[in-house]
């Protein structure tokens, strides 16, 4: 049996309406910054957010829409 994968460091969360509809996470911050702008412009429209995490430090890099 081989050992789980690791899912990467960045996180990408698309919720829809608050529940969580898409994940994905990648090892290389660029990547899933680039899948963070493909995402919103796919999925950016009323009733939807994108979020991108780090994971090893929790914070949160960016997200849509931008939160005051």
């Amino acid at each position: 049996m081989t050992a789980p994968m690791n899912p990467g460091r960045f996180h990408l969360v698309l919720t829809r309406d608050g529940r969580p509809a898409m994940h994905g996470w990648w090892d290389s911050e660029t990547v899933a910054r680039d899948r963070f702008r493909a995402w919103v412009g796919d999925w950016g429209r009323p009733g939807a957010a994108v979020t991108l995490v780090d994971e090893e430090t929790g914070d949160v890099l960016t997200s849509w829409p931008e939160t005051a």
